[in-house]
């Protein structure tokens, strides 16, 4: 008991020593306890995920977003009104995470989380919108191009579904990789 009182009371000291094990502490805490829990309790190996791009970034309100972009998903059979019931029907901005529960019954509407093919050599799986679930096809609501969208999905590429956003806090990492992106892909949506 006496053992733990002092690590405890060293914890507590602002010394350089008492931060750097804190750190080590909460390093090891997050990476063997944190993530492998989540993951468990969402059953996806990937829980939390940081948006990195701007791919289903919508940068109006919904009505005017869908005026300037309905045209690839009514070719695809999808209604203002369906769309309007979709899960983050207004995007997801880069630097949100993403609580991604997995392996469970998914929709048209939507937003999976799912690793290419290999063929693309994408070091990153891509967070898109389901717009078919036979067979899975997805497409990023801020990709201009109508032709834009990623076809015949394997089930098993499928890392899982968006359950819940966190607003921007994923600039936290994100920082730390921005300066070395091509200058196209550095900051905020536009």
């Amino acid at each position: 008991m006496k053992n733990i009182s002092s690590i405890i009371k060293f914890l507590k000291e602002d010394t350089w020593q008492s931060w750097l094990v804190s750190l080590v502490l909460i390093i090891i805490f997050i990476k063997f306890i944190f993530f492998p829990s989540v993951s468990l309790i969402t059953s996806s190996p990937l829980p939390l995920v940081v948006v990195e791009s701007c791919s289903m970034y919508h940068q109006t309100d919904f009505e005017e977003w869908w005026d300037r972009n309905s045209e690839p998903y009514k070719n695809l059979g999808i209604t203002k009104s369906e769309f309007e019931n979709f899960p983050n029907k207004n995007g997801l901005n880069k630097g949100d995470i993403i609580l991604v529960w997995g392996r469970s019954g998914y929709k048209e509407g939507d937003i999976i989380i799912f690793n290419t093919d290999p063929k693309f050599n994408l070091p990153y799986p891509i967070i898109h919108r389901l717009v078919d679930s036979s067979p899975f096809s997805t497409r990023g609501d801020n990709n201009s191009n109508q032709a834009e969208f990623e076809r015949d999905i394997k089930e098993q590429a499928i890392l899982g579904k968006s359950l819940l956003k966190i607003p921007l806090i994923g600039w936290i990492k994100l920082a730390f990789f921005e300066p070395f992106r091509s200058p196209n892909q550095r900051g905020l949506c536009k």
